[in-house]
């Protein structure tokens, strides 16, 4: 299997200061950016930035977002995996292909994002078909990250955080919950989006109980059909 078949480097730049997300997870997440920011300086104490972060909770949160904003924060390239796609490939190369996804993000000293790691960090103990072939995986998964050089990054994320291996998940030195935005939260999120439309068209019935891709997805699908039907008007004039 080619390796780039399931890499993204991707190049969006977003703001930390563009998350929605709780005060608690922004105070974290700025305070390991300033740490890789020193990196240097903290060596020569012998004190070790924290490298290695769980987000976790609900789809559709911003897990994926915050880490492209991390890797703005910090000039670094960030290589995007969703681990649905490696654990479909044949299971028995797995391994092979999580160490080299591995060493491409530790040869580069850029942000490895691991969507849906819980595709390949199951318990041990779980019930899957092939259990021998899991333990081996995450025991290779475990070894990559104690070996994890301090210059890189590595941000994991999974909707299903108590199917994770407990072994796995205390090599995190963060793990940060993404809840579902309250009605207030979700309100700011329609302001932002909104003000890029114009103002008559702006006044739209809001959803709540929904995840910020939800809403962005409903703002945008009701947009292109209130323009639309203004065009289609205007041809009529």
């Amino acid at each position: 299997m080619n390796l780039y078949e399931l890499t993204v480097n991707d190049i969006e730049k977003i703001a930390l200061s563009d998350l929605l997300f709780s005060e608690e997870n922004k105070a974290a997440l700025t305070q390991t950016i300033k740490e890789h920011q020193y990196l240097e300086e903290l060596k020569k104490y012998n004190l070790k930035v924290d490298n290695k972060i769980l987000l976790h909770g609900h789809s559709g949160c911003g897990k994926t977002t915050t880490a492209k904003a991390i890797a703005t924060a910090l000039n670094k390239n960030i290589v995007i995996i969703n681990l649905s796609t490696l654990i479909n490939a044949r299971i028995g190369e797995t391994s092979k292909n999580v160490k080299a996804i591995f060493d491409k993000a530790i040869r580069e000293k850029s942000v490895l994002f691991l969507d849906e790691f819980d595709q390949i960090g199951k318990s041990r103990d779980s019930d899957d078909k092939d259990v021998g072939e899991m333990r081996r995986l995450v025991n290779t998964i475990i070894q990559l990250i104690d070996y994890f050089p301090t210059d890189s990054l590595l941000i994991c994320a999974t909707n299903h955080y108590h199917t994770i291996d407990t072994a796995l998940l205390r090599r995190f030195q963060l793990r940060l919950q993404f809840e579902m935005p309250n009605e207030k939260e979700l309100d700011l999120y329609y302001d932002k989006l909104l003000t890029a439309f114009p103002d008559h068209l702006q006044n739209i019935p809001r959803k709540y109980t929904i995840s910020y891709a939800e809403a962005k997805d409903y703002v945008n699908t009701t947009m292109k059909k209130q323009i639309i039907a203004e065009l289609e008007v205007q041809k009529l004039l």
